[in-house]
């Protein structure tokens, strides 16, 4: 009788580019210096800014892995 194994190991992730990497780094830290109005007329408040802003760079968006 053969047993199959199941794996219990998550799926990989998707291996993702450098410059991709460095390009959210500098998107987040343009949105830190953005104005207070100009954060309104992309519909963001300043803390939803904030929490983005201070993300580490490796708190990449999901959609990237798939």
């Amino acid at each position: 009788m053969i047993s199959l194994l199941s794996r219990r190991h998550p799926p990989a992730r998707r291996r993702i580019p450098l410059w991709r990497y460095m390009s959210l780094q500098r998107q987040r830290r343009a949105l830190a210096r953005l104005e207070p109005r100009l954060l309104r007329d992309v519909g963001l408040t300043e803390d939803a800014a904030r929490a983005e802003a201070a993300r580490r760079v490796w708190d990449a968006p999901h959609h990237w892995f798939r």
